[in-house]
């Protein structure tokens, strides 16, 4: 663990005056594939690979399509 720096301030280099707060935190989740589940059907799944068993399940379902209209 490192020790704490005594003087806690910003350096003067990193200078953040013209910076905007959560400027891409808006489109993360959608560039990463994260979306939210209603907490009604949280409870039903306990990890990510159950939902996607039944996701892939429904999709399969589906009548037959080509590869290039997916």
């Amino acid at each position: 663990m490192k020790k704490k720096d005594i003087n806690d301030e910003m350096r003067q280099e990193y200078d953040f005056s013209r910076g905007i707060r959560g400027k891409y935190a808006a489109r993360l989740p959608e560039e990463n594939g994260y979306i939210k589940i209603d907490p009604v059907v949280a409870i039903y799944f306990k990890k990510s690979e159950d939902v996607n068993k039944v996701l892939m399940a429904i999709i399969n379902s589906f009548p037959s399509q080509s590869q290039s209209s997916l």
